[in-house]
């Protein structure tokens, strides 16, 4: 195997392509998970993991991106993040950098509404080839809709006083809940069965955006787009947007507006004015998303190489020496403390005062000890006395005196052993057991 430099990887050189690798392939994700480990540092960066019942993924969101959150975030929240992958260098952990943060259920519908919309966009269905004109005199109108919505009343209230003679077709439906936008692709497929009108009106009043989810739905879209006839979409307030004003040969802003689109009018100019002016806005708006995203790539590429994301992981990387001192002070802290209670628990166990009530126990013990071994020792002497006296006695002189024996003593005091060595006139001393005489010898 041949190896040059260009082969052989630093691990810092690595993980810098393996970052780039990953925030120049991967590009923007949308993410929804439950927030765990949640740290805010000082440097107002904000630190946390994203998981859910299989896996979990770090997270970085820098203090430019968190000041727009609108809520306060906590662990156990269940959020939609719209983020980058990255990978933080000095560890070689894999994360991803969160640009935007919102609670999970608003956030999902925005999160489906934007890919339902990709994904139509992409397929054409938006394409302004695919208008079909509205009819100049329409013979007859049909309005799908809700039969007891304001919506109703609005564009009969219109069509009333702008074309009295011009009959109108009330497909009526649900507009709001879990079947509204099966029955109303039903109602959209009805009237082109039927073929009684020129132009459909399809929509409702204002709502919030989950009031109005049925008309972002997919078979809602699609049912529009394969209608022959012309379809106005009339959904909400002029603010309120959704696939079905994409998807409609004409987006009116509300209700009212869409029956003043397809009733009669003195002035036909300005009907068309505002069939150009609608298709204008929607290639504007094409060619506007175009832009951004384009301008979305370039602002990827550009931050590739920007010394923003330099900083940003060197303040990342700094918060985690902050973090790693922290701790390392608290462990120093904590063993230092533990030493010092061992070495004041080693000194109490050798002072001199704790040691006194011990060696005085023992000494009284030594002492206890000492007195009976000397009563022992007396005692055994007293025994051997009383022996040495026994033996004693029994050899005793007095004892013989004592048993009717008598001792003879001459006037020098020697013992006379034999009557020889006496002559008459001797004085002699005779001891007895109970006393002595002296005699003459005669």
């Amino acid at each position: 195997m041949n190896l040059t430099n260009n082969n052989i990887y630093t691990v810092s050189r690595l993980n810098a392509e393996v970052r780039l690798l990953l925030e120049n392939e991967m590009g923007i994700v949308w993410l929804v998970g439950e927030i765990s480990n949640l740290t805010m540092a000082t440097s107002g960066h904000w630190y946390f993991t994203l998981k859910d019942r299989q896996a979990q993924v770090k997270c970085a969101m820098f203090k430019g991106n968190n000041r727009r959150v609108t809520f306060k975030p906590a662990n156990g929240n269940q959020v939609l993040v719209r983020a980058r992958l990255s990978l933080y260098e000095p560890r070689g952990d894999y994360q991803i950098i969160v640009e935007s943060m919102q609670p999970e259920g608003d956030g999902l519908l925005q999160q489906q509404f934007e890919k339902l919309k990709m994904q139509l966009s992409a397929e054409g269905l938006f394409a302004a080839s695919l208008k079909k004109p509205l009819p100049e005199q329409p013979k007859r109108v049909g309005v799908i809709t809700s039969s007891t919505g304001a919506a109703l009343h609005d564009i009969l209230h219109v069509l009333k006083r702008r074309d009295p003679g011009l009959p109108v077709v009330i497909y009526p439906t649900q507009v709001q809940g879990k079947d509204a936008a099966i029955q109303i692709a039903q109602a959209i497929g009805r009237a082109n069965s039927r073929n009684e009108c020129d132009v459909l009106i399809v929509g409702r009043g204002g709502g919030s955006l989950e009031d109005l989810w049925c008309f972002n739905e997919e078979i809602v879209a699609r049912t529009i787009a394969a209608s022959t006839i012309p379809i106005v979409s009339a959904v909400g307030h002029e603010v309120d947007v959704t696939i079905a004003d994409f998807v409609a040969d004409v987006r009116a802003p509300t209700p009212s507006a869409a029956a003043e689109l397809v009733s009669r009018d003195t002035s036909v100019r300005e009907q068309q004015l505002l069939q150009r002016t609608d298709r204008l806005a929607h290639a504007f708006s094409r060619h506007l998303s175009r832009s951004q995203e384009w301008l979305t790539r370039l602002q990827h590429r550009l931050a590739m190489q920007h010394p923003k994301a330099q900083l940003q992981q060197q303040s990342q990387q700094f918060d985690e020496l902050e973090r790693r001192l922290h701790q390392s002070m608290r462990y120093t802290l904590q063993t230092e403390a533990q030493r010092l209670d061992r070495a004041a628990q080693k000194l109490e166990r050798y002072s001199p005062a704790n040691q006194i009530p011990g060696q005085k126990a023992q000494l009284d013990y030594v002492e206890q000890r000492l007195i009976e071994a000397m009563r022992r020792q007396l005692r055994q002497q007293q025994h051997a006395l009383a022996l040495q006296m026994e033996t004693l006695d029994a050899v005793s002189p007095l004892a013989t005196l004592a048993r009717g024996y008598s001792i003879t003593r001459n006037d020098k005091g020697e013992v006379i052993r034999s009557a020889s060595s006496l002559k008459s006139g001797d004085q002699i001393r005779s001891t007895f057991g109970d006393g002595e005489i002296q005699s003459t010898v005669i």
